[in-house]
């Protein structure tokens, strides 16, 4: 049975935990100031690399390059 106490409002909202974490790290780093608003974007890149294993062994790995899905100066739909 579900608790009838407070509810963060994220949740209410829909949302879950790291995609509300990601607007207000996104809505932080638009606020800054240059030069220290363009270091905080560029630390939003994340890379990582996957590879298909074929016979017990890792094929070439592709290497992938990804940026915040969520950005504050994008227009929302």
């Amino acid at each position: 049975m579900a608790s009838s106490g407070a509810v963060p409002f994220w949740r209410a909202a829909g949302m879950t935990y790291i995609t509300y974490s990601n607007i207000c790290a996104n809505l932080v780093r638009n606020c800054l100031k240059e030069p220290y608003k363009a270091e905080a974007i560029s630390r939003e890149k994340v890379h990582f690399a996957l590879s298909k294993w074929v016979d017990a062994k890792p094929e070439k790995p592709m290497i992938y390059i990804l940026f915040s899905a969520i950005r504050s100066d994008t227009p929302e739909q």
